[in-house]
């Protein structure tokens, strides 16, 4: 048999990648940071006496998580 199953090995070299420092990771690490934060206070605390922007329009498109997240709305 001419012919082998298994292919042939590649010789495809993989280059190294460069370490992060704390100083790269430090901007968007505090961006997310705020962003989350943003995102928790509109899912859990934007309602009622709290309220920044009035009407329901904010608690209708963020019900569903309300609920997910275990947080009282009704």
């Amino acid at each position: 048999m001419a012919q082998s199953a298994a292919p042939a090995p590649s010789t495809t070299v993989i280059p190294e990648v460069a370490p992060l420092s704390l100083k790269e990771i430090a901007p968007w690490a505090a961006f997310v940071g705020i962003l989350m934060l943003v995102l928790l206070y509109f899912v859990g605390a934007e309602q009622g006496a709290t309220s920044l922007i009035a009407g329901e329009d904010v608690h209708e498109w963020v019900h569903d998580g309300r609920h997910l997240l275990g947080f009282p709305c009704h």
